[in-house]
């Protein structure tokens, strides 16, 4: 249960620290004085979004600090989040004035979402506004829920839901995207045929272009050859002329040394010349090129040119990467029909564990509906409605949604032999507060809450109904910490301790402060109350009345 709050720098209250006991608790205060400036600093410690023009001196940083005494079951949740354990754990927000805000449990810095974990399961807060809900389907499914013990099947069923829709909206996307494709392939699949009549791995085509560029100088290269022929093989040659040289050289070895030298030299000459003369005549043998051939040739380089010039490529490797890529492109929209074909089988399996799911999740919700009737038609009978009848009426919608395939109806009726009708049309302000008091009465037994926190669940209530609720409330309160911020005398008197919040004005400052009343300072405010601002001995005598003096 909480047992201490310290604020520090929060809006209107400068300095306040709060000392709270088990049992039922209640704070009063004028409209205005400051009540919803505490259930704000309350909020911080459930891990509500910091505001930052709550800091009320932007010089100092905004400290709200709550102790809780815990149970043991608490105890596996902080090693789980490796923090220390404590029964007495003390849990703090600060705000501070350059726009950050930190959260920290035990002294132990923790993200947002680790305190709202803890806290969350320590203390609710029901606010004058969530009276409303029970007019919201999703309220009364949860109410149901809770009451027949079916939250875990409503989580379970919610995780495979999120996951089919995930799933089913993911086919859609690649029947889509599969459709693109088909497109695109098509077009591709066209291009990368075009590409594979070339048989680039087959043909080299730079080769090809020069034999055609050599078929088209034949005449010159026969010219050059047959030159290259005649000046080295004539009788007047080279060949002739270096071979009378030679001879010469032979005569002459026994005048000088180096003309053998010059001998071999010329040997050398001649031996080159011949293989050069040798190699012209077998090159102009070879020039003879078969017309038949020259066709091929231009055939497979004319579509050869057209690929390059149609995909603004300049050499065949380019061409073998282009036609690779579109290969892999084919190959990835058979791997999409795949997918397809097995988020298909994935959905059909899903669809038949959701749908059981789904089926053993309002099963129960149909078993609970007359037991939770039952239930909040006992606690309506001592608020003062004895002819009151509430009921659930649960209808199958022709497909699941994220409530099971299920509509919620609540149907109220205060009067008896009045026809059930929806609650939103027929319940007054107050019968609402009183049917969202017996769900509180309920509901928080079933989660366990150890400290439960009423916003005036009393409104549009008095007399006797008023000392109904107060009873109800001073009930619940030997079964939980149970604080309620009321405007009814009938309530506050009843409460274990009692709290007034006052808003004063010092050195042209407004502050409030949460005061803990001595039984003299509550009948004091009991009989404000009652009687206004002007008390009177009535009022305080009457006050003194209602709290048993």
């Amino acid at each position: 249960m909480l047992t201490h709050l310290s604020i520090r720098n929060f809006a209107l209250i400068d300095r306040a620290d709060i000392d709270f006991q088990k049992g039922f608790l209640v704070i009063t205060g004028e409209t205005g004085s400051g009540k919803s400036i505490l259930l704000g600093a309350l909020n911080l410690i459930l891990g509500e979004r910091a505001d930052y023009s709550v800091i009320r001196d932007e010089q100092s940083k905004t400290v709200v600090e709550a102790t809780f005494q815990l149970q043991k079951r608490f105890e596996s949740w902080f090693i789980a989040n490796e923090l220390d354990w404590d029964e007495h754990t003390i849990i703090r927000r600060e705000i501070l004035a350059h726009g950050k805000s930190r959260s920290f449990i035990n002294d132990s810095p923790v993200q947002l979402s680790v305190l709202k974990e803890l806290t969350e399961q320590l203390i609710y807060i029901h606010s004058q506004h969530q009276t409303l809900a029970i007019k919201k389907s999703d309220f009364q499914f949860d109410l149901i829920d809770a009451f027949g013990d079916n939250l875990s099947r409503v989580a379970t069923y919610k995780s495979l839901y999120k996951d089919w829709t995930n799933k089913q909206r993911l086919l859609e996307s690649l029947k889509e995207r599969y459709i693109n494709e088909q497109k695109e392939s098509a077009f591709i699949q066209f291009q990368l045929e075009e590409l594979s009549q070339l048989e680039l791995g087959k043909h080299d085509f730079l080769a090809y272009e020069h034999e055609l560029d050599k078929s088209t100088k034949l005449d010159e290269l026969r010219a050059a050859y047959s030159t290259i022929s005649a000046v080295i093989n004539s009788d007047s040659g080279v060949t002739s002329q270096l071979t009378s040289l030679k001879s010469q050289l032979d005569k002459w070895r026994s005048l000088d040394n180096s003309f053998a030298e010059f001998h071999d030299r010329v040997q050398s000459t001649l031996i080159e010349l011949v293989d050069i003369a040798e190699e012209s005549e077998k090159q102009l043998s070879d020039l003879e090129i078969d017309p038949k051939r020259i066709e091929v040739l231009q055939f497979h380089l004319n579509a050869y040119y057209s690929q390059l010039k149609k995909h603004q490529l300049t050499t065949q490797d380019e061409l073998i990467q282009l036609e690779k890529s579109f290969a892999d492109t084919v190959f990835s929209s058979s791997n999409t029909a795949i997918e397809i074909d097995e988020l298909t089988n994935e959905i059909k399996q899903l669809t038949t564990e959701v749908t059981k799911q789904a089926a053993e999740m309002n099963a129960v919700r149909i078993e609970t509906t007359s037991k939770l009737s039952t239930a909040l038609q006992a606690i309506l009978q001592q608020l003062k409605l004895v002819d009151a009848h509430v009921s659930f009426e649960l209808q199958a919608l022709s497909q699941l949604d994220s409530n099971g395939g299920m509509a919620i109806t609540c149907l109220f009726s205060a009067n008896k032999g009045i026809e059930q009708k929806p609650i939103e049309k027929v319940a007054s302000g107050g019968e609402l507060s009183r049917l969202m008091l017996a769900i509180q009465s309920i509901i928080s037994q079933k989660k366990e809450l150890p400290t439960l926190i009423l916003d005036e669940i009393d409104t549009g209530v008095s007399g006797e109904v008023a000392l109904r609720i107060g009873q109800l409330l001073q009930q619940m309160g030997t079964q939980m910490q149970l604080v309620a911020i009321t405007h009814l005398p009938q309530v506050a008197a009843l409460g274990t301790v009692h709290f007034e919040v006052k808003k004063s004005v010092e050195n042209n400052s407004t502050n409030t402060s949460i005061n803990l009343l001595s039984q003299g300072e509550r009948v004091e405010a009991l009989a404000k109350l009652l009687s206004g601002e002007n008390t009177t001995d009535v009022s305080r005598e009457n006050a003194k009345a209602l709290m048993n003096l």
